[in-house]
């Protein structure tokens, strides 16, 4: 598993989003900061209130020359279903294989109620418009995820 750290070259990667379109880290360098954010799976509670934390701060967002992209391992499919459900406005990248996931070393082995399993870490990585890895969060409180996320893009 990669442990990436601040200062490193964000890995690059491909995706399809929510409507099945190809979204490439590249499409934002030179032009804005990314907020890429890893979420284990759509439509549930906690993934739910991250997303809707980040969807009603686009404007603020945008004020720094910033964009979210979320990543799960959810099919193209579920990401719509999500998208269209929470009125999201953002993009939301699938990778079912987590090969982006193991890049980012955010694909590791967790436990919930007493069960052991491989799943996405929830982390984010707040990547400034030349690449670079500004910040990495990888204590992450749903509920203030996007107010912590804007006060970490205000310090730039």
């Amino acid at each position: 598993m990669a442990t990436l750290k601040t200062g490193n070259v964000a890995p690059a990667f491909t995706l399809q989003d929510q409507n099945g379109k190809k979204v490439s880290l590249k499409d934002f360098k030179g032009k804005k900061n990314v907020v890429l954010y890893f979420y284990p799976k759509a439509m549930t509670p906690g993934c739910t209130v991250q997303a809707c934390g980040l969807r009603d701060s686009k404007k603020d967002l945008a004020k720094l020359n910033s964009v979210a992209l979320g990543i799960s391992p959810d099919p193209v499919a579920r990401l719509k279903k999500f998208d269209d459900k929470e009125d999201l406005n953002f993009v939301l990248l699938s990778d079912e294989d987590h090969a982006i996931a193991d890049k980012y070393g955010v694909w590791g082995l967790k436990k919930f109620m007493g069960r052991e399993f491989m799943g996405i870490i929830r982390t984010t990585f707040v990547i400034d418009k030349n690449g670079k890895l500004a910040h990495v969060m990888d204590k992450v409180k749903t509920r203030s995820h996007h107010d912590d996320v804007l006060e970490i893009l205000k310090s730039f």
